[in-house]
């Protein structure tokens, strides 16, 4: 134990003596295995969790108003039930993040996927507008502990140059859940569960959202249990290690960065992300894109009916969407890996969904172009989430300022989600003009935003060379007091 805990001091910036370098065969294979127990096991956390928050979607065609709001003709009913998720989601988030740091990862990620799994499968019990609210609201409370949780975790694990993959992985779930809930939601209507149909042949059932959240409920609950014995936690303390690869794993970490790891929290470095500038126009660049994405997640199908088809082909249509931006999402985040450079890659992603919608308004008639436009406004928002996440992962320098930096531009960001399901009730059917074009201009928005952040890292960064030299990106920088004020370079 006293041999572990010197080489752990070695790492954590306690003692003083030079850590082993590892070969490069020694760390591909730690990346590998990093790779091969956390991935699937967040991935489909991640899936789940979508499938889960965004299944009002698919609900809302399934016969959810007609059975629990009275028909609700003006769709005011169904926004606030989609709404009140992300109230408890953004009140959370900050508080859950920071307390994550104290817990074993296993045990945090677990407790909260069995809470939203049990909330969601609650929903198929609700019979009133009162019951869903509730359950909406535990839902945003557990995921609340997830989500942001997220990108801190990983960055126990991987490097900068590795991080922006990973969580284009992770978050590109996101988008298999947008195409795998509409599977779902298709299957579901074409079979007779035994229950009271609306409508002859099997299809349209008044009870087919509720067998749509248990099949989408209990498997998080089932995955949540199996996340506290796969989960490693944290690189000094988990036993999914070896020895020597904890060595590796520990010197990894402190390549551009040592500062308070472990189960500690900076108070400094805190209210350092609360002042902290840019965690705020990160925050306005992901309030945009969160107004597209909760407006993608609970209106897609219906917006895609307006375009002439039925219930059962929209929620068919809704597949390829976002199949594709799963695809573009990932070739994304390994370019900016590769190249080492996100924030005009962002800017982009967020100027093509601004396309989209520019095209949804000014083509009322041409339904081809208008499927064509969804393609745009998914691949574009789903990539720009998924990098902007990453982006800040990183260049918010130690753990207790990304614990809270991160939820922090997360929860505003998640501001949007709350317009984004408000911005189309039943009465702007079926141009929903006013939705289109607000979250255009936010979109835009948040491109140009990107390219003032990317410049002003930029600009820091040869500010800093001017003043120190260039710095070796993965040299140990003690970031105990300044965090990310250090002398080394920001990801731009």
């Amino acid at each position: 134990m006293d041999e572990e805990k010197n080489s752990i001091e070695k790492r954590t910036g306690s003692g003083f003596l030079a850590p082993p370098l590892a070969t490069p065969e020694e760390e591909r294979r730690l990346v590998r295995k990093i790779d091969l127990r956390i991935l699937p096991i967040t991935c489909l956390l991640y899936l789940f969790a979508f499938l889960d928050r965004s299944n009002l979607g698919n609900a809302r065609l399934q016969g959810l108003p007609q059975e629990t709001l009275h028909g609700d003709p003006t769709g005011v009913l169904y926004n606030w039930i989609n709404s009140v998720f992300y109230f408890s989601y953004i009140l959370c988030q900050v508080p859950a993040t920071v307390l994550s740091k104290l817990y074993p990862p296993s045990y945090w990620i677990a407790a909260a996927a069995i809470g939203w799994g049990i909330c969601s499968t609650l929903s198929a019990s609700a019979f009133n507008f009162g019951g869903l609210i509730c359950t909406r609201l535990g839902l945003g409370v557990f995921e609340a502990g997830f989500g942001p949780a997220i990108p801190l975790y990983f960055s126990f694990f991987y490097t900068r140059s590795e991080l922006g993959l990973r969580m284009g992985y992770w978050f590109g779930f996101a988008a298999v859940a947008g195409a795998f809930g509409g599977l779902i939601a298709f299957g579901v209507q074409q079979i007779n569960f035994g229950l009271p149909l609306k409508t002859a042949g099997g299809s349209g059932g008044e009870s087919d959202w509720r067998i749509l959240f248990l099949i989408e409920g209990i498997p998080a609950i089932l995955l949540g249990i199996i996340t506290i014995f796969v989960l490693p936690n944290r690189p000094e303390s988990t036993k999914f290690f070896t020895p020597r690869e904890r060595e590796i794993a520990l010197e990894r970490g402190s390549r551009g960065t040592k500062a308070d790891i472990g189960a500690v929290v900076n108070k400094a470095h805190v209210f350092a992300a609360l002042r902290d500038w840019r965690v705020y126009a990160g925050g306005v660049i992901y309030f945009g894109l969160n107004c597209a994405l909760a407006s993608i997640s609970a209106f897609l199908p219906t917006i895609i009916k307006t375009f002439g088809y039925t219930n059962a082909l929209a929620q068919i249509l809704t597949v390829p969407p976002y199949a594709v931006a799963a695809i573009v999402l990932c070739s994304a985040a390994y370019f900016t890996d590769r190249f080492q450079t996100r924030g005009l890659v962002i800017s982009s992603s967020c100027f093509l969904s601004a396309i989209g919608y520019l095209i949804v308004l000014v083509v009322p008639n041409n339904q081809h172009a208008r499927y064509f436009a969804v393609f745009c406004i998914t691949s574009g928002t789903y990539t720009a989430i998924g990098i902007v996440i990453a982006w800040f992962a990183h260049n918010l320098g130690s753990e207790s300022k990304r614990a809270a930096g991160i939820p922090m531009f997360m929860a505003i960001g998640q501001c949007g989600s709350v317009l984004g399901t408000r911005l189309y009730p039943t009465t702007d059917g079926p141009r929903y003009i006013t939705g289109f074009a607000t979250t255009c201009a936010l979109d835009a928005l948040g491109g140009v935003i990107a390219v003032v952040l990317y410049l002003s890292y930029k600009w820091d960064n040869a500010k800093r060379e001017r003043l120190h030299g260039r710095p070796d990106p993965d040299a140990p920088v003690d970031m105990s007091e300044l965090a990310d004020k250090v002398r080394r370079h920001q990801h731009v």
